[in-house]
């Protein structure tokens, strides 16, 4: 893109505009550049502004097919490794496999190991990519263990799981976005499970396009296989021996007959090509060819194995017979790992004396062909192919292969603990490097009580969490239990699994496993009440009733039990059993509970059990009416989260939870600036922010403070997502009404469209509820008002006056003000009636109380009124609102409209 083409676009924007481009939902971009959206919201406004656009597409068409996108964008593949060396041979290979991509969404290149598959896809992916607009990623399956295939996945792209959808989800709606490239290399172990993530992202992707390499078919519809064989002798195998060997000794001199003579001996087979190669420059080309045909001689009568397999096996067993007993221990030893390693858990795994003695055998090894240097940022790593790493693998046994297995768990508990201590500074990089090896460390530890095997679950999973992998976490913590016989542990163990659960929006889960953890309790009478108070405060606090004992007066029963059990000199415990019983009467309406526990609470100075007396409290003010008493509450609790660590699972949920109710009650008070401050802070600091609860509270925020372009562009981005994901989520649909209400205060005709969709989502399988009904009236009625078309007035004031009263939904003060205003404007008899009766909500809603006091200056014709409305929608941050406000008094008292 060249910029002397744009007017005056900042570096900034152009970067958004390469993004754009590439189809990227503002989400994903502000996760590329590190921006947060509301900054990409308002780049995308001044772009569309500069360059005249009508819409994002337009707009990513401006950029054209040569933009910059960083992350995997156009001509880039994320995680692609790099060549070790010149590419030679398999043009028609070639050829077969661009075309299959430019026909087929799904592509396979099949063939036995060690012919070169995952060379020749690297190969066409990097030179396809740039015809992917949307981006093209690598992801390596080897040291993926099975039922970790969409985590690997979301990885390599960058994303995490969301609080409430499959991984395979939140990997759909990153590709959903445009034509995107997707290579997936060595399915063969996890090929069932391959299979179904495919099926997932082929359906709901409509533009992906998936290279996958496999000794098998993955057997999918639609499947394209392009079979891999042998390497032709002449020209392509004598090439690559000769570009191999030469690499070690330009210099040397050999026969092109003698070199077609040995890799016809090797079946044209890339890699025991490129093994043979590595050692021509030390044996000489007679000795190579003497060496190899002994071997070959040697295997003729091998039954029941595959030929090609037979000349692979041959040469690495030859090259391994090479080595000297330090190389040969040392390639043993590297087979104990997953994925890829440095030379410090070399040291550490192997046994060698020091990283120097494993640096010296690594180069050994690497220049044998047999290690390859592994594509990384920052730190050297090296990896082993799986062919090789199989090979030694078969050659490590007995007593040697425990004492490898026991060295690698050792160092997988040595460097996970060391990550987790990192987990507040630089641990990331180094995480996703290891990661597959701390599973596999952890999946070859006994299932039985094992104390080293518990310490890796249990660090594991605070990494997981902390990466973002939720489910995995839970999992571990609940293994970690199995490794345990003592109860207290177990407890620990279950209680984290459910806080992760929490944390993770599955409730349900969370509330059984406190159940489950108290239990196991034993003989810690405090560790049980804890746990029963738990369960009480999560059930009501986050609307979820047990299943096998959901009445209230079961909830009593815990509470007693909490009681009984509590040792009252504990303050933490006492406090949380005061916040589960406030909860459990907060339906009485009663302040008293809720403030001894918060009283409580503050004596115990655990910042988490402060958050959780502080929420009930501002609960009953909510429902007492009392909306900014309660947001000072929300101010209380946002100060105290600065001390949380975000990667506890107890802390995310509390700093999640602290967000909602912070923006919510913002949006309900009207103070519309505050809730877009509190926006920017939960993007960066809420760890289990899911942009399904995100972007509608930006589309409101958008749309009442009259930036009805950016509500527009989110908007069309959660239509996008709804459809894309089909799940029922009928709270979507106030967002929807705000699109639409966006839509109608800028005049481009698009409402009724989008009234038509927010009818489509709430009418998804029940009738609509009040409080939907409420919204969707707001938002009719000042439809109205800004095109005068009043003929709907009486119905609509009904409707927005109908729901009965209530403080639980922040709909109801811009619903019963917009009404008031309406029912003056339309002349309405009862129109003083309806201010009158909208003026309770006036006084918790500043927005509400500026559209009462412009009904008033409108009803009365005092020009104060309207000057009190413009004030306090400029403070709000309502500038449409205080536009329109002052545009009506020029109109009615020929006064100059102020300058904005």
């Amino acid at each position: 893109m060249d910029r002397s083409s744009l007017p005056s676009v900042t570096d900034r924007e152009a970067e958004v505009l390469g993004q754009l481009s590439a189809g990227r939902s503002n989400a994903q971009i502000a996760h590329v550049l590190h921006i947060s959206v509301r900054t990409v919201e308002n780049h995308v406004s001044s772009l569309l502004r500069k360059l005249g656009a009508s819409d994002r597409r337009e707009l990513g068409a401006l950029a054209g097919p040569q933009a910059s996108v960083p992350g995997g964008g156009p001509g880039q593949v994320a995680g692609l490794p790099r060549g070790r060396s010149t590419f030679v041979g398999r043009q028609p290979d070639r050829a077969a496999i661009v075309g299959a991509l430019d026909d087929h969404r799904l592509v396979s290149v099949v063939g036995p190991g060690g012919m070169g598959k995952t060379r020749l896809a690297t190969v066409v992916a990097a030179e396809s990519a740039r015809g992917f607009p949307a981006g093209a990623a690598f992801v390596d399956l080897v040291p993926v263990r099975p039922g970790l295939v969409a985590e690997a996945v979301a990885s390599v792209l960058g994303v995490s799981e969301l609080p409430d959808q499959e991984v395979s989800g939140t990997i759909a709606g990153h590709l959903g976005t445009g034509r995107f490239l997707l290579m997936l290399d060595n399915c063969e172990h996890v090929v069932d499970e391959v299979g179904s993530l495919l099926g997932t992202l082929l359906d709901r992707c409509p533009h992906l396009v998936v290279l996958a390499t496999s000794r098998e078919r993955l057997r999918l519809p639609d499947e394209r296989l392009v079979r891999l064989g042998p390497l032709p002798t002449d020209p392509d195998g004598v090439r690559l021996f000769l570009d191999r060997a030469r690499a070690g000794d330009p210099d040397l001199e050999l026969d092109r007959e003698v070199v077609a003579d040995i890799c016809d001996h090797l079946d044209g087979m890339p890699l025991a090509i490129e093994i043979a190669a590595a050692r021509a420059s030390s044996l000489g080309q007679d000795g190579l060819r003497a060496a190899i045909s002994d071997h070959v001689r040697l295997v003729n009568g091998a039954r029941g194995v595959p030929p090609r397999h037979t000349s692979l096996n041959t040469v690495m067993g030859w090259s391994y017979d090479l080595l000297d007993d330090a190389e040969r221990s040392m390639l043993r030893g590297l087979s104990v790992f997953a994925g890829s390693f440095d030379l410090a858990s070399v040291a550490w795994v192997t046994g060698a004396p020091d990283t120097a003695a494993a640096a010296d055998l690594l180069g050994r090894l690497v220049d044998s062909s047999l290690v390859v240097r592994a594509t990384t940022t920052g730190t050297t790593r090296w990896r082993l192919l799986e062919t090789v790493r199989a090979f030694a693998d078969t050659k490590t046994g007995g007593v040697e292969r425990s004492d490898l297995v026991a060295r690698h768990l050792s160092w997988a508990i040595a460097t996970a603990t060391r990550l987790e201590k990192a987990l507040d500074g630089s641990w990331l990089t180094e995480f996703d490097a290891v990661v597959d090896d701390l599973r596999e460390a952890f999946a070859r530890s006994p299932a039985a009580p094992d104390p080293a095997g518990r310490e890796l679950a249990r660090t594991l999973a605070h990494l997981m969490f902390a990466r973002g992998y939720v489910r995995e976490a839970r999992e571990l913590y609940l293994a970690a239990a199995t490794r345990t016989a003592d109860d207290g542990e177990a407890f620990d163990d279950l209680r984290d699994a459910a806080e992760v659960a929490i944390a993770g929006s599955d409730v349900q889960a969370g509330v059984d496993l406190l159940m489950l953890a108290a239990r196991r309790a034993g003989d810690h009478g405090n560790d049980a009440a804890a746990a029963w108070a738990a369960a009480v405060e999560t059930r009501v606090r986050f609307g979820y009733e047990y299943r096998s004992a959901g009445a209230p007066e079961h909830r009593s029963e815990l509470l007693d039990a909490a009681q009984r059990e509590a040792d009252p000199d504990d303050p933490v415990v006492t406090a949380l059993v005061a916040t589960a019983r406030a909860w459990h009467e907060g339906g009485l309406l009663r302040t008293d509970p809720a403030g001894t526990a918060v009283a409580r609470a503050r004596d115990a100075g655990d910042p988490i059990v402060t958050l959780r007396a502080l929420d009930v409290l501002s609960a009953t003010l909510i429902e007492q009416g009392h909306l900014h008493d309660a947001l000072e509450i929300a101010g209380e609790r946002l100060s105290l989260l600065r001390s949380l660590p975000r990667h506890r699972p107890a802390a995310a949920t509390e700093i999640s939870d602290t967000f909602q109710v912070a923006i919510n009650l913002a949006i309900s008070t009207g103070e519309l600036d505050l809730a877009s401050e509190f926006l920017d802070r939960a993007e960066v600091e809420d760890p289990t922010s899911n942009p399904y609860i995100a972007i509608p509270r930006r589309i409101a925020v958008h749309t009442l403070t009259g930036r009805f372009a950016a509500a527009i562009d989110q908007g069309a981005e959660l239509w996008d997502a709804w459809r894309r994901d089909g799940i029922d989520r009928r709270w979507l649909a106030p967002a929807f009404n705000l699109v639409a209400l966006a839509h109608g205060l800028a005049d481009d005709g698009e409402d009724g469209v989008w009234l038509e969709r927010t009818s489509m989502v709430a009418m998804a399988d029940l009738a609509p509820t009040d409080w939907m009904t409420v919204r969707a009236a707001f938002v009719r009625a000042r439809i109205a008002l800004h095109t005068g078309d009043l003929a709907a007035a009486p119905r609509l004031v009904d409707a927005a006056f109908a729901a009965p009263p209530g403080w639980a939904h922040r709909s109801d003060g811009y619903a019963r003000a917009t009404g008031a205003e309406l029912a003056v404007a339309a002349g309405l008899a009862d129109a003083e009636e309806r201010i009158y009766a909208a003026e309770p909500y006036a006084a918790e809603n500043r927005w509400a109380a500026a559209t009462l006091a412009r009904a008033r200056g409108r009803l009365l014709g005092r020009h104060e009124d309207l000057e009190t409305a413009a004030a306090i929608y400029a403070e709000v941050g309502a500038e449409f609102e205080r536009t329109s406000t002052l545009q009506l008094i020029a109109a009615r008292f020929a006064v100059p409209p102020k300058a904005p």
